[in-house]
């Protein structure tokens, strides 16, 4: 397979390594990016990071959450400037379409998506008996731009449950998070609204993976161990001694990418997990985190990078 140009740009952006360094990788692993990723970081030429998916197309990430706290949404709208997303029209049509979410319970959003089950929410009756579907290419011919509905959380939960948002930069990020009480009547106490924003602002701001480490998945695990192994070996560790600097990268990695073991931003001196016990014991009960979202605006869309100086220079010229 012919190695491109676009291939080494992406395995430069994914991984920080030199241009050399990449096309060799790719050569040497028949052009397959993923391989060349793994290669590339177990030659100790690549940064560890997690596959930061690029923000490369505009929109709004929106949520709501009803008054009780049990019933949350947060969905994200994509649409191709950010003109048409700073719109009033299109700012009213994504938090309309939480609300629409959080009330109707669609599962999917067509039944193209990938593992899609019914209800689909571009085929339920919208505003004025019109389908979302046929709201959203309403959108499209008043715009002039795609609009497309890219997907969403739901979380639903009973009285013990409690459901938070968060929205960050108008739109660039959002989060929705959920956590169980041992009592209901800790809904009411303003200590767990606090602890609520702060955990979805921790992972806004943190993007961790997973809320614990028992979450991560098994397969994940061995291959970062096969990585980490393969890079103290090439560093000319002893075998006893990369697999003692392994179990050290490992317990890192966990505190990167579990929300549990992550340093609490407002006070680095305690975990997230302290926090929520400790807010919990104060309270007079437990606190659990449940589960949570976390969407940025656009990531992992590829779109056309134009050169708009160039464009605008070749417009004088004209």
């Amino acid at each position: 397979m012919e190695i491109t140009a676009s291939m080494v740009k992406e395995l430069r952006e994914r991984t920080g390594a030199g241009i050399m360094d990449c096309k060799r990788a790719l050569k040497e692993n028949n052009a397959d990016l993923e391989k060349a990723v793994e290669y590339l970081r177990e030659k100790g030429l690549a940064s560890a990071a997690k596959k930061a998916g690029r923000v490369a197309a505009d929109g709004l990430v929106g949520a709501f959450v009803n008054a009780d706290r049990t019933n949350g949404v947060l969905v994200e709208v994509n649409c191709e400037t950010d003109f048409v997303a700073k719109t009033e029209d299109f700012h009213s049509f994504v938090q309309e379409l939480a609300e629409h979410i959080a009330q109707q319970a669609p599962k999917s959003v067509s039944s193209e998506d990938e593992g899609a089950q019914a209800p689909y929410l571009l085929d339920q009756p919208f505003k004025d008996q019109q389908t979302v579907g046929e709201y959203v290419t309403g959108l499209v011919a008043k715009t002039g731009e795609k609009v497309t509905i890219r997907r969403f959380a739901h979380y639903q939960t009973d009285e013990n449950g409690f459901v938070q948002e968060y929205i960050h930069m108008n739109g660039k990020i959002g989060v929705l998070i959920e956590l169980a009480v041992s009592d209901a009547n800790l809904k009411a106490k303003e200590d767990l609204a606090t602890l609520a924003k702060d955990l979805a602002m921790q992972v806004a701001a943190a993007k961790p993976e997973y809320i614990r480490r028992e979450d991560v998945p098994e397969s994940f695990i061995e291959s970062e161990k096969k990585i980490y192994i393969a890079q103290a070996m090439n560093e000319g560790k002893p075998e006893h001694i990369a697999e003692k600097i392994t179990l050290g990268r490992l317990n890192k990695m966990y505190k990167e990418i579990c929300l549990e073991e992550q340093l609490f931003v407002k006070d680095p001196e305690q975990t997230v997990a302290a926090l929520v016990d400790e807010t919990g014991k104060k309270l007079g009960g437990e606190i659990k985190i449940v589960r949570f979202a976390r969407y940025e605006k656009g990531e992992g869309i590829d779109k056309k990078a134009d050169d708009f100086a160039a464009e605008v220079m070749s417009q004088i010229k004209d």
